[in-house]
């Protein structure tokens, strides 16, 4: 045998091993899905493989539909598993919706996986509805008074409004604001103490979970607990700020009257100034008239001798204990 030969013997004999190995890998995989009647071929591992598809998640998948009686082709789920899915979720999620009698197929539970979504969580609500308890919400009635009040919200998934349906989050908002248009319409905060469920009617007959992924049961009203007296604070905070002003505008009046007081003094000032100045003029007049024999010596000792009998007059007709004006000369 040339040497040739040889070494094609043993490429082929190396090639063969690393067939058998390659393919003894698989066997196990295809094993358990000839046996479980999965119908998994050999090439279709191998090619799992190249695709860099983990066939052993495929394989589960597969036995665990055909086992419960509604097979689901490999394809479908190589390429939910490369768009990025949970094939066993999905799968899970067909069995739990045919188990309980909910419409659901492969396509459609796929495109509520891949819409960021737990179908098999859904389906398990759809069966088990969810409660969600909302935060407190505060409100006032007519009458000013605040109520607290915390509600319980029975939901149940829609199948078939999970895609592109609200989620919690618009429910719980939904229904807080259906809480607070309710207490803020009832005249007193009694009537809502007395019958709390004038609010659970009132939201529920709103139709709060159009466009949502959930179908609203019932709101139920956990609790309710009165809180601040709301309007009487704002007439307080009203009448203090009226009170505010009040006392500013008196402030500005009395500034004015103090300034007008003040400017009344400044002009009585300068009138007694004029006064002064006038009176000051009389001696200097009386001397000039002397001077020019206008007037004379005689007729000012008169002048003076008329002046001293009038304050004699003016004292005696006054009593003891008042002190006459001085005339001015």
């Amino acid at each position: 045998m040339s040497s040739i030969a040889i070494l094609g013997f043993i490429v082929a004999a190396i090639v063969a091993l690393i067939f058998l190995a390659f393919i003894a890998k698989f066997f196990s995989l295809w094993l358990q899905a000839l046996f479980s009647r999965a119908n998994v071929s050999m090439f279709q591992l191998i090619g799992m493989r190249l695709r860099k598809v983990p066939p052993k998640i495929i394989v589960d998948a597969r036995i665990l539909s055909c086992k419960a009686g509604m097979p689901v082709d490999t394809n479908l789920l190589e390429a939910h598993y490369m768009s990025g899915g949970s094939v066993l979720r999905v799968v899970q999620a067909l069995i739990a919706a045919n188990k309980a009698n909910i419409k659901l197929d492969f396509k459609q539970a796929a495109a509520i996986d891949l819409a960021g979504r737990n179908v098999l969580e859904a389906v398990q609500m759809s069966v088990n509805p969810k409660v969600i308890e909302t935060p407190r919400v505060s409100a006032v009635a007519l009458d000013g008074i605040q109520l607290h009040a915390v509600t319980r919200i029975t939901v149940r998934a829609s199948i078939q409004k999970l895609v592109g349906g609200a989620g919690e989050e618009t429910v719980v908002a939904r229904v807080g604001e259906g809480i607070v248009s309710s207490i803020g319409g009832a005249k007193s905060h009694k009537d809502v103490l007395e019958n709390p469920n004038m609010i659970s009617q009132k939201v529920l007959a709103s139709g709060l979970d159009a466009g949502t992924a959930f179908e609203i049961l019932s709101i139920d009203i956990a609790d309710v607990d009165v809180g601040q007296n709301i309007g009487a604070r704002l007439e307080t905070d009203r009448a203090e700020a009226d009170k505010k002003i009040a006392q500013a505008k008196a402030e500005e009046r009395r500034a004015m009257a103090a300034a007008a007081e003040q400017e009344m003094k400044a002009k009585v000032m300068d009138m007694r100034a004029k006064l002064v100045e006038s009176e000051a003029q009389v001696p200097m007049a009386m001397a000039d008239a002397l001077r020019s024999g206008r007037l004379g010596v005689m007729d000012y000792y008169n002048m003076k001798n008329i002046q001293a009998d009038t304050q004699m007059r003016t004292q005696l007709g006054l009593g003891d204990g008042q002190q006459p004006s001085q005339p001015n000369v």
